[in-house]
Order: C-alpha cells, then structure tokens, then sequence
C-alpha cells in the first residue's frame, strides 16, 4: 500500500516539476486538433454551443418543458450538461493520449505521464469558456451571482481528480489492449443516460435513488446544481462528500499504480 501511494506521489510531483512544459504540450495540443479546419479552435466552443441550442429549442421551445423545482429547466440543464460535457471529453481522449504520442513515449527522457493531463487540460480550456456561458445565462434570466457560485472551483478540482485517476487507468490499459478505448467510450454513453442530467432524481423511487448516487459523476453535476440553483454547500452533503472522494482516491491510486507499472512496457508495445 506505501507502494501504491508513493506511485501516486510521484506522479503528482512530476506533474508540478513539469508545469511549464504541460502547458506549452497543452496550447500545442488544443492547436494542433483544429489546426487544418477553417475556423481553426473555434470548432471546440462552436460544437457544444449549437449541442446546447438544440437541446434548449427542443425541451424549452417545442416541448415547452416545465420548470424543475420552480427553476427554468433550461439552466437545470445546462448545469448538469457542461460537467459532463468536460468529463466525458477529458476521460475519452486522455485515454487514447499515449497511442496518439506514440513518438514522445519512445524518447526515454519524456515524462510520459504528462500525456493524458494534457488532454484533460485542453478539455478544461473549452470548459472555462462554458462556465462563463453559465454565469451569462443566469444573468439573461435575471439571476445574480450569488457567493455559493464560488463552489464550481472546488467542483472543478473534483472533477480534474476523477478525471485523472480513470485517464491514468484508461489509457495505460489502452496501449495494451485497444478495445479498452472503445469500452471507455460505451461507458460514458450509458453515464451519460444514468447520471440525472435530462432527468430529476426525484422522479426515481425513494428506495433506488442511492443506487444512481453510487455514480460519482452524480455528486458533480449536483454540486454544479447546488452551486447555482439549490444555494447549497458542498459540506451539507457530508456522506456524499466523503463517498466521493473515498472513491476518487481510490481510482487515482489504483490509476497511478498501474501506470507505473505498464509505463516501462509502452515502448516495446508501440
């Protein structure tokens, strides 16, 4: 166990040794991915901004959807779409983050952790700009900020630290065995339907709803809910909290530890 955790700090260390290169790997990868479409980034914001549209046309001018415990049900929505929107982006392309950098994991010198945070780095830049959307929202429906908004950073952390142990899991197993990217992928669009993003929990029988809050993805979209719409902390959902990260903790070090352990086999496989 001393093992384990002395893995995950070393991978942490790296990441705060390495910052400077992390973030010129990130600018170069955000670039990179746009770089031969016309209008270049702009395809990040473009992409979940039309999603968003369309998802506001549909429930909020076709089917005239009914506020959700007396809140427009558009910013219900986008609450607990723009969590998962950078979850599910940072965890689907930080797992395929080593194979695509081939040519870096080779050179013995690099430091190959880096790879999958760069990938959730470029996820979290598109996110900011969606968090800003969020505040912008509010504003157009006449809410104002309110001092429990000052929980999406530690939401925000929340999720960069789900996010990383699952990548670091995700994408040492993908080297190995391709068909784990694809697994990854089915999985996030099964969490996606499961997590109360469309739906209330409250529509679910009392007896089942601790089965869908068993999701970790669950207390994020909630806290995001809770930072803007309920006016609620983070603490007065103790058990949820300490569930939380009990069980981020646990991915991060069994994430870390198996990276370390197949990092020195990437370069014979790729």
């Amino acid at each position: 166990m001393i093992r384990i955790l002395k893995s995950l700090l070393g991978l942490i260390r790296d990441i705060i040794i390495n910052r400077n290169l992390l973030w010129q790997m990130t600018r170069r990868d955000f670039k990179q991915r746009y770089i031969s479409s016309y209008l270049g980034i702009l395809w990040a914001f473009i992409q979940p901004t039309v999603t968003i549209f369309i998802f506001w046309f549909v429930f909020q001018v076709g089917f005239k959807s009914t506020p959700v415990d007396n809140f427009p049900f558009i910013l219900w929505l986008i609450c607990g779409m723009f969590p998962w929107f950078f979850l599910s982006e940072s965890i689907l392309s930080a797992s395929h983050s080593i194979i695509e950098s081939s040519f870096l994991v080779k050179k013995i010198v690099f430091r190959v952790e880096l790879l999958p945070i760069v990938k959730i780095m470029s996820a979290l830049v598109v996110h900011s700009f969606f968090i800003a959307v969020l505040f912008a929202m509010f504003a157009a429906y006449g809410y104002s900020v309110s001092i429990y908004n000052l929980q999406i950073i530690y939401y925000l952390f929340a999720m960069i630290c789900l996010s990383l142990g699952l990548s670091w899991l995700t994408s040492s197993l993908t080297v190995f065995l391709r068909d784990v990217g694809q697994f990854v992928a089915m999985m996030l669009q099964f969490g996606f339907w499961g997590t109360p993003i469309f739906w209330s929990l409250k529509t679910i029988p009392e007896q089942f709803q601790f089965i869908l809050q068993l999701n970790p993805a669950y207390y994020l979209v909630e806290g995001y809910r809770q930072s803007f719409i309920y006016k609620e902390w983070f603490w007065e959902h103790l058990y949820l909290t300490i569930y939380f990260w009990s069980v981020t903790a646990v991915i991060m070090i069994i994430g870390a530890w198996c990276f370390k352990k197949l990092r020195p086999h990437f370069a014979d496989v790729l």
